[in-house]
C-alpha cells in the first residue's frame, strides 16, 4: 500500500508542506497538502527533502536531488513539468518557450494552466516561468510576490530598494 508522510517547514515566504511517498516527494505548496493516500508517520522519510529544501532556502542549494514521484500528473502535464524541472536555478523560460520545451505541443497559455496547478512548486520550479512581457501569475505562497522573493533569492531579479 502507497501512503505518504508530510513535514512542514518554515521559510522566509511561508511555510512549506512537503508530501513523501515511499518512491519520493509527490506534493509539495504553502500551508496544508493533501495528496488523498493514507498517512504515515515517518519523519526519516522526509529528512532528505526536508534538508534540501532548508539549503535552498539558506542559498546553498542549487539543484534538489530528491526523487520526485510524479504520480500526480500524467501525459503532456507531466512532460510539461518534467521539462521544468530541468530549468535549472537563477534561469528563466518563458510560457511559450516551455511550451516548445515539453515537445507536447501544448501552447502557452496551456502551459500557464499546467504552471497553476503545479503540484510540486519549488522543487519543480514553476517560479521560473515568466511572461513575455514580465514575471507573470504565481499561485505558490502570497502570489507574484513570492515569485519575486524566489527569483531574487536565485540572482535572476535584482533586490528592489524600496
Amino acid at each position: 500500500m502507497v501512503t505518504v508522510a508530510y513535514a512542514r517547514v518554515p521559510t522566509p515566504v511561508g511555510t512549506f508542506t512537503l508530501a513523501v511517498t515511499e518512491q519520493g516527494v509527490v506534493a509539495t505548496g504553502w500551508g496544508a497538502v493533501s495528496v488523498g493516500l493514507p498517512e504515515a508517520r515517518d519523519p526519516d522519510r522526509t529528512a532528505a527533502a526536508e534538508a534540501e529544501l532548508r539549503r535552498y532556502f539558506d542559498g546553498e542549494l542549487t539543484e534538489f536531488a530528491v526523487p520526485v514521484d510524479w504520480r500526480l500528473t500524467s501525459g503532456s502535464r507531466r512532460r510539461v513539468l518534467q521539462a521544468l524541472h530541468r530549468v535549472p536555478y537563477g534561469k528563466v523560460v518563458t510560457y511559450g518557450e516551455l511550451a516548445e520545451l515539453s515537445g507536447t505541443g501544448v501552447p502557452a497559455r496551456g502551459v500557464g494552466a499546467i504552471m497553476a496547478s503545479n503540484p510540486l512548486p519549488i522543487i519543480v520550479p514553476c517560479h521560473r516561468v515568466v511572461a513575455g512581457d514580465g514575471l507573470g501569475g504565481f499561485s505558490g505562497g502570497t502570489g507574484v510576490e513570492t515569485k519575486r522573493w524566489l527569483l531574487t533569492h536565485e540572482g535572476y531579479l535584482q533586490p528592489s530598494i524600496f
